[in-house]
């Protein structure tokens, strides 16, 4: 055999390799199975990040950083002004002055939203244990765990009126607490604004097919609750009183990042957290479902996530007007997931942090 026939001979094995190669690649990219079945949305507005109220800044990262321990989402305070939040792990905690925090009890679950009622009780959305309260000594009371005799598999947030009535959100009917990313990708709503009355133990739904329900919130006068769309970068506003009592229209939309919790604030407004900021790429990619699928798969082969180390506080007023945007992406605040304002000062809750940050507010 010449030479050049042997070369040849060699080549071809090495040929067949690059194309058997290339072939599982895009057989990969194309094919494999994903765990969610997307579908189309319309074009995204234009991020208003960097613009505006929006204009950049990194004020959240002179916060101060109260050890915690991990994954602080939700702040409440008692009647005495002493501070709770809820843990990765399932505990409830509380922060004695100067002495960090103290262990109150633990909800089997992932507490994320707080607030007390005017009994004392701490009232929790527990993304796995459901709609809880929890006594001064730990005890823990279920409240709500099915609607309609299907288990609810991720409440998130809430608030409660002063007639005692419990306004939460059910973040997702298809997704449960830990896979909830599937959300961006799939795009079909199924997140709910519900209502707990204690008075006769009767739940109902208020608002459906929401795009990740999260954030829950009362207007000062309670005439109408606010919820969080997380993936769809609008509040909805739901009229609990008045003329337009029992229906929704638009809060505020196309703000410039993943929306978690709100809460209230002074003089009727409001505090948004955003928990990062938008993936811009994404955005892009919402009206082709197909297209999200490869950026799935490549996601998975690579460990890579959409989410950004740059979260955002936001203070809208009783019209939903944004006012102030403190922001960070150093990562120092990152996966910011309540903003709370009590004496002047804003506290800090994060899904993935050590810490509940603490600074004045503006």
């Amino acid at each position: 055999m010449s030479q050049s026939g042997l070369q040849s001979v060699q080549k071809r094995p090495f040929l067949s390799i690059f194309i058997g190669l290339l072939a599982v690649s895009l057989g990969y990219l194309l094919l494999w199975p994903v765990p969610f079945d997307p579908i189309a949305g319309p074009e995204r507005q234009p991020n208003p990040a960097g613009t505006g109220v929006f204009a950049k800044n990194n004020e959240l990262a002179k916060a101060q950083l109260i050890d915690s321990g991990h994954g602080p989402e939700g702040i409440a305070f008692d009647g005495e002004g002493r501070l709770y939040t809820g843990l990765h792990n399932g505990d409830v905690v509380r922060l004695r002055l100067e002495r960090g925090f103290e262990l109150i009890g633990n909800t089997g679950g992932r507490p994320l939203g707080l607030n007390f009622d005017a009994q004392g009780q701490l009232i929790i959305a527990d993304a796995i244990a459901g709609l809880i309260a929890m006594a001064p000594d730990g005890t823990v009371t279920t409240l709500a765990t099915d609607f309609e005799g299907k288990r609810m598999i991720f409440v998130d947030d809430l608030a409660i009126a002063s007639d005692g009535k419990i306004y939460f959100s059910d973040a997702s009917q298809r997704h449960a607490y830990g896979s909830d990313i599937i959300e961006v990708f799939e795009r079909r709503p199924s997140g709910r604004l519900m209502v707990y009355d204690p008075r006769d133990k009767s739940l109902a739904v208020l608002l459906d097919d929401l795009y990740f329900a999260n954030g829950v919130a009362l207007s000062q006068a309670e005439d109408f609750v606010l919820v969080n769309e997380t993936f769809e970068h609008r509040i909805m506003r739901y009229w609990l009183d008045g003329p337009k009592a029992g229906t929704a229209d638009v809060f505020i939309d196309n703000l410039p990042g993943y929306i978690d919790n709100i809460t209230e604030g002074p003089n009727g407004s409001f505090w948004l957290a955003v928990v990062s900021a938008r993936a811009d790429e994404l955005d892009a990619l919402v009206p082709a479902p197909f297209m999200r699928k490869v950026v799935w798969r490549i996601l998975q082969l690579t460990g890579g996530s959409p989410a950004q180390q740059h979260s955002y506080a936001v203070k809208l007023d009783a019209n939903g007007k944004p006012l102030v945007s403190l922001e960070d992406d150093s990562g120092h605040i990152y996966m910011m997931t309540s903003v709370l304002e009590r004496d002047a000062k804003l506290y800090l809750g994060s899904l993935t942090n050590h810490a509940i940050g603490v600074l004045p507010a503006p």
